[in-house]
C-alpha cells in the first residue's frame, strides 16, 4: 500500500547582489509559489568568494518561506522554475544577480536542490539532485558536515525553527 508523505513547506534561500534585487526576486518567487509567510533578516554573505566573479562584493542573503503547504516530491519542480528565475534576472552581460535555492523543509529536515552532484547528494533526474542540509534533533535543526556556513548561522536556524513551528501548526489544524 502507497502512502504519501505528509506535505511541507518550501523556502528559498535569496542570495542577492542588493537590496533592490532581492526584492524583486521575492516577488517572483510569490508571483510563482504563493504568498511569503516568513522572511529571515538579512545577512552580509561573507563566507566564500565563490559567486564574486559572477556577482560582484557585498552580497547579501534572506530566507523566505511559502505559504501552501506542498509535496515534497516537487522539489526538482521548484528547482527548475528558481533555474528560470534566475534566468529573468541577468544582467546586460549574462551574468546572474541573484542565486534562488528552493528546499523542503519537513519535521524532520532540510532538503535543498542542486543542479550539482557529490558524494552526499542523491539524484532525482531531470539534472537536480537533493540533499539534506540539516536534521531536526534534540529539538532544534543540527548541522552535518557538509552544511553550508550560512545554513548554520542563528539567524538561518531561527528562520527554520519558526518554519517548522508554521509547518506543526498548519498540520495539527484541520
Amino acid at each position: 500500500m502507497k502512502t504519501n508523505p505528509p506535505p511541507a513547506r518550501l523556502v528559498c534561500g535569496i542570495l542577492a547582489r542588493n537590496q533592490d534585487l532581492l526584492l524583486r526576486a521575492e516577488d517572483l518567487l510569490t508571483a510563482n509559489f504563493g504568498p511569503i509567510i516568513i522572511r529571515s533578516e538579512t545577512i552580509p554573505w561573507d563566507f566564500s568568494r565563490y559567486y564574486e566573479p559572477e556577482f560582484g562584493p557585498n552580497l547579501i542573503r534572506r530566507w523566505v518561506c511559502h505559504l501552501p503547504l506542498v509535496p515534497a516530491e516537487n522539489l526538482p519542480e521548484f528547482k527548475k522554475k528558481t533555474i528560470t528565475l534566475e534566468e529573468k534576472l541577468r544582467d546586460p552581460l549574462g551574468n546572474r544577480t541573484i542565486n534562488l535555492d528552493p528546499g523542503i523543509l519537513t519535521l524532520y529536515n532540510l532538503v535543498l536542490a542542486t543542479t550539482k552532484g557529490y558524494t552526499h547528494r542523491i539524484y532525482l533526474g531531470d539534472g537536480i539532485y537533493a540533499e539534506v542540509i540539516l536534521i531536526y534533533h534534540q529539538g532544534a535543526f543540527q548541522p552535518l558536515n557538509w552544511t553550508y556556513p550560512d545554513y548554520r548561522t542563528a539567524i538561518c536556524l531561527k528562520f527554520l525553527a519558526a518554519c517548522r513551528a508554521s509547518l506543526l501548526q498548519a498540520r495539527l489544524t484541520p
